[in-house]
């Protein structure tokens, strides 16, 4: 099958995931909070950006490298960390790493994986990041952060933006738990979906081996809570002094749609800042981040790294991010509708739709780079 004709697009990879996997899978990965009006108005907002065309520009093949935090990367997108991962697919942290390796991007493993950092660190190579949800124990904190960098992780995202459990309504009416229990109710949806039913029986369920690590614990504790949260704080500004004094590599926080919290970022030796509402997975009644990224821009000057997501499907968005302010941007949905569509192949599927999206039209606005993006906006 030519998977470029017949799934062009982000999208098309979305709505064969969404026949393939059970209901409280694809509900987990899908889903927002609240009535999802965030994730509403990340989309919304993405699509009221627009671009001025260009002719006769003759032909051009455009260089889609960047520089991040002192490497250089093939394209200006990354994988961004997806909790529970290999819920979607099995093993879906280390096609990713490996994925992301050989297509020359970072690739972020979540705290709450399915797979430990040993097992994914090697796989990922120079381009291996770690997202954080913070620890309250200092011992565990610390014993993560080595166990992490042992692993071959260079760059460390702290996320910030969970002070709270969000409910995630139709993740709960879903059914899922953490890790998920074979409920009749569960097992009912299994048996719809049997290539999802037979790769997962092949693998085993999906558990959090990494925090189960330190709590000794497998049992779920709600639809959306997990035994992460027996061990999990939420971080405050000495606690991001502690982790800047005890890691060595580049530090990142995610979370943020302030501009003033992006300055004392900078302020206290961050090395880059991740404009984020987390995909409206948190709180319904935040901004569209993309509305959010120039003020922060404007605030930490243009030099300063500024990494977006929330809502990107397709290369055009990138292009839109890049030109609002961002140096680079995460996807994690786009990678996992490819998982849920194809197993590593669909991954894969979905960088290729990127990459030809971002050729397809920096062509339209006669761009070889990124550098005259904003000069195009309307």
């Amino acid at each position: 099958m030519d998977l470029d004709q017949s799934y062009p697009a982000i999208s098309d990879l979305a709505a064969r995931a969404r026949r393939r996997l059970p209901r409280f899978v694809w509900d987990y990965m899908d889903s927002a909070t609240g009535t999802e009006a965030t994730a509403a108005r990340n989309r919304a907002a993405l699509d009221a950006i627009r671009f001025r065309p260009a002719i006769l520009t003759g032909e051009i093949e455009p260089d889609l490298s960047v520089r991040l935090l002192g490497r250089d990367y093939a394209l200006p997108f990354g994988v961004a960390p997806v909790g529970m991962s290999s819920l979607i697919w099995p093993d879906a942290e280390r096609i990713l790493a490996r994925l992301a390796r050989r297509e020359g991007i970072p690739y972020t493993l979540s705290t709450v994986a399915a797979r430990e950092p040993e097992d994914v660190g090697p796989h990922a190579g120079d381009g291996a990041w770690f997202q954080l949800y913070a620890p309250r124990d200092p011992e565990i904190r610390s014993d993560m952060l080595r166990r992490v960098r042992a692993a071959g992780f260079g760059t460390l995202v702290l996320t910030a933006d969970l002070p709270a459990t969000s409910r995630r309504e139709r993740q709960r009416r879903g059914g899922v738990t953490h890790p998920p229990r074979l409920s009749p109710r569960i097992l009912a949806q299994v048996a719809l979906r049997p290539a999802w039913a037979l790769a997962t029986a092949r693998a085993g369920m999906p558990r959090l081996k990494f925090i189960e690590s330190y709590t000794g614990k497998s049992g779920a504790l709600s639809s959306t809570a997990h035994v992460g949260y027996l061990i999990r704080t939420s971080p405050d500004w000495d606690y991001l002094r502690w982790l800047r004094d005890n890691w060595d590599g580049p530090l990142v926080v995610k979370g943020v749609l302030e501009a003033e919290d992006a300055v004392r970022l900078k302020e206290e030796g961050v090395d880059a800042v991740w404009v984020s509402n987390h995909a409206g997975r948190q709180f319904d009644a935040a901004p569209a981040a993309i509305e959010r990224l120039p003020a922060v821009r404007q605030a930490v000057g243009p030099e300063f790294p500024l990494i977006f997501d929330s809502g990107i499907m397709g290369g055009l968005d990138i292009l839109r991010a890049l030109a609002k302010g961002a140096d680079f941007v995460m996807a994690g949905k786009a990678f996992h509708y490819g998982l849920g569509a194809f197993g590593a192949r669909g991954a894969a599927h979905a960088v290729h739709i990127l990459r030809e999206d971002l050729k397809a039209n920096l062509g339209q606005m006669g761009l070889a780079s990124y550098a005259g993006l904003a000069g195009r906006l309307l």
